[in-house]
């Protein structure tokens, strides 16, 4: 893989990671269209380059993300309440992540998760029938009064949300802001919960992957010779820099306009794959 291509697709990563347009479909069509083959290397790269998106949200939210609650703790609260009060913010990324740890433990024992991720067709079709329900969710969600503060039962209900994320194409964004609209978060309170919630899911998943590469029954590490390991350098800052100003300007594009747009533009990268398949190219999914 030249410089270029690791450009190319580290900017793709950042750019799609946490927008509600599924990564994984952005990635299948850049892969192919640069006409990368799927190496051991390739498959480690689009692995590893997540830590750069991952940063991006700790790096932007920095004063949110390591600073404990600082309000007066209820009276009459017991020391484990008094405790979680404390780290509240913790506490309920925990429990929004809890169900993505059981669900995705059963999904990836069964194999199921494995087999949505080898099936193209699935990631686009879903991105067509994602982007049709993105076209409305904004009446559906966006009625009455509308929170700021985030329950441990909305977070949790999120989380519940967050698990469509491991059908392919859905898009972990998506479900995780569309969750959160479901629970009468604002639009921005649901994105930025969003991307929080992104940094222990997406680590999880990396180091497993991680682990896989190195430790798996297929592992293979002889990619990792010192130009590759340059080269994923090079992705991870890319990753990094085009996460944060995505970021920055997905929230207040989403504030000010809703999904539609997004809506739209997930049919059209469903399309373009679903026309690539009909018309006979052979896809092959990158991670």
């Amino acid at each position: 893989m030249t410089a270029i291509e690791t450009i190319i697709i580290a900017i793709v990563e950042g750019l799609t990671e946490f927008l509600p347009v599924s990564s994984t479909g952005h990635m299948i069509i850049t892969q192919n269209l640069l006409g990368v083959e799927s190496t051991p290397f390739v498959k480690a790269f689009t692995i590893i380059i997540q830590f750069g998106a991952i940063l991006s949200v700790v790096c932007l939210y920095w004063n949110r993300f390591f600073r404990l609650n600082r309000k007066p703790v209820p009276y009459g609260s017991t020391p484990l309440q008094a405790f979680l009060h404390k780290w509240d913010f913790y506490w309920k990324l925990l429990v929004a992540f809890v169900p993505a740890i059981v669900i995705g433990f059963i999904g990836k024992m069964s194999g199921l998760i494995d087999r949505f991720l080898e099936n193209v067709e699935v990631v686009a079709v879903m991105l067509v029938v994602g982007g049709v329900f993105m076209l409305f969710c904004d009446r559906l969600f966006n009625k009455g009064r509308e929170w700021t503060v985030l329950t441990e039962g909305r977070a949790f209900r999120i989380g519940l949300f967050q698990c469509i994320a491991m059908i392919p194409g859905v898009s972990r964004s998506m479900a995780t802001i569309v969750g959160g609209m479901a629970q009468k978060l604002t639009r921005r309170a649901a994105a930025e919960f969003s991307f929080f919630l992104a940094v222990p899911t997406m680590a999880a998943a990396t180091a497993l992957d991680i682990l896989q590469l190195f430790f798996g029954d297929e592992a293979d590490a002889s990619w990792a010779t010192s130009d590759n390991l340059m080269m994923l350098a090079l992705g991870c800052v890319v990753a990094f820099v085009v996460a944060l100003l995505a970021m920055k300007w997905f929230v207040s594009f989403l504030t000010k306009y809703g999904f539609k747009a997004f809506g739209v533009y997930r049919i059209i990268v469903g399309i373009i794959i679903l026309g690539l398949l009909w018309t006979g190219h052979s896809l092959v999914m990158v991670d």
